[in-house]
């Protein structure tokens, strides 16, 4: 009898363990999502991408107090991609993985870089990122972005200054 009863509870801590999610991966349903969306962001199809977000979503960019919503995440994006006549994060640079905290919280982690070609003057911009998201239900309603924008703000300054530079020349010309 006190094998049957060892038997069964063992069985039962068994089956509990199978069932539950890892705590580490770089294999799951949610990066899956992230790079669904991921896609969706380098094809610009920001309807689809909207859809990776639960509605009340809090999206840090560089920042642990000021968050945005997805609607205005989206809209800083396009402006913020105005300059550029192609973007995208290299797959070469890309590394997924998805934990569980000890709290039973679901975030995944991402670490990219993402590059773009400048209209102006054909230059290419890379930006390393790290991007961490929480899941709940399949969808993100945190996420947090660090990156540092000084290459393109450089970049861009270059741009304006050639730009100065000409327009200067030709106002002493005339």
């Amino acid at each position: 009898m006190k094998n049957l009863i060892f038997i069964g509870i063992t069985m039962v801590l068994f089956l509990s363990s199978c069932s539950q999610k890892p705590r580490y991966t770089q294999n799951s349903t949610e990066i899956e999502t992230l790079k669904a969306a991921i896609s969706n962001y380098e094809a610009g199809n920001w309807e689809a991408f909207s859809k990776h977000f639960a509605d009340t979503v809090k999206i840090y960019t560089n920042s642990e107090n000021n968050h945005l919503s997805i609607q205005q995440a989206v809209s800083n994006e396009k402006e913020n991609l105005i300059p550029f006549s192609s973007y995208k994060f290299k797959a070469s640079s890309s590394e997924f993985e998805m934990v569980v905290t000890d709290k039973g919280e679901t975030w995944v982690n991402f670490w990219g870089v993402w590059q773009g070609i400048l209209i102006a003057n054909n230059q290419q911009v890379d930006v390393p990122i790290h991007m961490t998201l929480q899941f709940v239900d399949g969808k993100i309603v945190e996420e947090h972005d660090y990156f540092d924008n000084t290459p393109v703000l450089t970049a861009l300054q270059k741009i304006e200054s050639a730009s100065n530079e000409a327009n200067q020349e030709l106002s002493i010309e005339n």
